[in-house]
């Protein structure tokens, strides 16, 4: 028996979810007392990848293949204006010394695994469909030797890449295969020798005049000080014009994926919550962020749900600390977001967000392991989450692959970045026939002031499946 898994039977002796996992997800999820314990939950799903002739399970109505397999642990994606897919391969840097402590030693078993103490390519892959049949045809290096590199933005001809430690920029020419161009650096980040959540997830403004960058916390609850945390939990404004760099909101643990709602304009993230709390608590979420805003971590969650751990205290910050909308799960991880713009699948994914759940590791049962679709009522999710893509955990609760980044492509198909699996999987209609596929061409459009640039595809009534006509 692996050595995690022993450990696994001691550390769940006393600790299994009590709540049905419906009653954590939604606008008001039940928080139950806290359960604190001497050591972390460990319910690790080892990682064993694909076999030969499987995939993950679509929803009914759904279909789903892979565009492209045989990566180095993607995580990130991003699609430019003219439907190549761009693929941060990527992982932590390696930290000086490892972790330290009894439990810094459970959690490199427990991240080995999981499949996640793999090195980092620090590689940005373009993935190309040429043939239009669904499969990328090209794989090329496309950026080499970056640090980490997660988020990627385009906008006009100024490619930016959310390093771990910096935003850098890099020309961009239409159609090219490869940047060999040197980066700019536009501005630091925290980083440094913790590094406790290292992805720098990235995202531009409608107008393209603002960046926007996730900054994860450096700990659980700030025990290693809190000024250990300088600039941490908090989501980054970067102005593209001065470079000039501010915290546009603070108290998100780890916020990862960021999209702005079409609809509203706002921005939404979804974030990571705190552990260690039992497996009920606490919920990791799907919000909108106000600028200013205040979401309560490391000293309350759920709004004003004060964590008694957390020393020293403050109940000045607790009392402004907003709630987040929406609750997606206990452990379950969130990472990939992105509204349904563009997307061609039924009418019921039309208006909302799909997330990646990566999976938890904390937890008994495990939950998360899926991509699900959060629906949205006047600008606001509403109702239980839908299981969109799932079935990355076999019947042993091994895990042959765990979903991150998420993106709608350029025929309105969606793609997930799965890194235990190394794949993208491509999710469409079910009714959509490979000569349909062949058919819905690019339209690039510009997004207002024509300087965020990103691919649009509107269909013709004729290539919509039944039931999904538009006005």
């Amino acid at each position: 028996m692996p050595i995690v898994a022993g450990l696994a039977l001691l550390l769940l002796a006393c600790d299994a979810a009590d709540l049905p996992e419906e009653l954590t997800q939604g606008p008001s999820p039940v928080l139950p007392e806290p359960s604190p314990g001497l050591m972390p939950t460990i319910n690790v799903a080892e990682a064993i990848g694909w076999g030969k002739g499987e995939q993950p399970k679509p929803a009914a109505g759904l279909k789903v293949k892979a565009f492209a397999s045989g990566l180095d642990h993607p995580r990130w994606l991003y699609v430019l204006p003219n439907g190549d897919v761009l693929v941060a391969e990527t992982n932590a840097p390696k930290r000086p010394g490892g972790r330290s402590g009894i439990k810094g030693w459970i959690m490199e078993l427990a991240m080995k695994q999981a499949g996640a103490d793999v090195p980092s390519a620090n590689r940005i892959t373009l993935l190309r469909d040429a043939e239009s049949d669904g499969e990328a045809e090209t794989k090329s290096a496309f950026l080499k030797n970056l640090n980490s590199p997660f988020g990627v933005t385009l906008l006009g001809s100024d490619l930016y890449v959310a390093n771990t430690d910096a935003v850098v920029r890099f020309p961009y020419v239409e159609g090219q295969t490869e940047i060999t161009h040197p980066a700019e650096k536009v501005v630091d980040l925290p980083a440094g020798p913790i590094n406790h959540h290292w992805t720098k997830s990235l995202v531009a403004s409608p107008d393209g005049t603002q960046l926007f960058v996730g900054v994860g916390s450096n700990s659980n609850i700030a025990e290693h000080g809190l000024d250990k945390e300088a600039g941490r939990a908090a989501i980054h404004q970067i102005d593209r014009e001065t470079g000039k760099s501010r915290v546009f909101a603070s108290g998100l643990r780890n916020p990862v994926g960021m999209d702005f709602n079409p609809e509203t304009g706002k921005l939404w993230v979804v974030v990571n919550e705190r552990d260690e709390l039992g497996s009920d608590l606490v919920p990791d979420y799907l919000t909108s962020v106000k600028e200013g805003g205040f979401y309560g971590w490391p000293f309350s969650y759920w709004g004003q749900h004060v964590d008694e751990r957390v020393a020293p205290q403050s109940p000045d910050r607790v009392a402004e600390a907003i709630a987040p909308d929406y609750a997606l799960g206990t452990h379950v991880a969130p990472l990939g977001l992105i509204f349904a713009k563009g997307s061609a699948l039924p009418q019921i994914y039309q208006n909302g967000a799909f997330v990646g759940l990566h999976g938890s590791w904390n937890r008994a049962p495990r939950s998360g392991y899926k991509v699900i679709f959060a629906s949205f009522s006047s600008g606001s999710p509403s109702g239980k989450p839908i299981d969109v893509l799932t079935e990355f955990l076999n019947d042993e609760g091994k895990a042959r692959g765990r979903p991150v980044g998420v993106a709608i492509d350029s025929t309105g198909a969606l793609l997930v970045a799965d890194d235990v699996g190394n794949t993208i999987w491509r999710v469409t209609s079910a009714s959509q026939t490979a000569a349909t596929e062949r058919s819905l061409t690019p339209r690039p459009a510009a997004c207002s002031k024509g300087k965020h640039t990103q691919a649009r595809w509107m269909p013709h009534d004729d290539e919509l499946p039944d039931g999904d006509r538009r006005p």
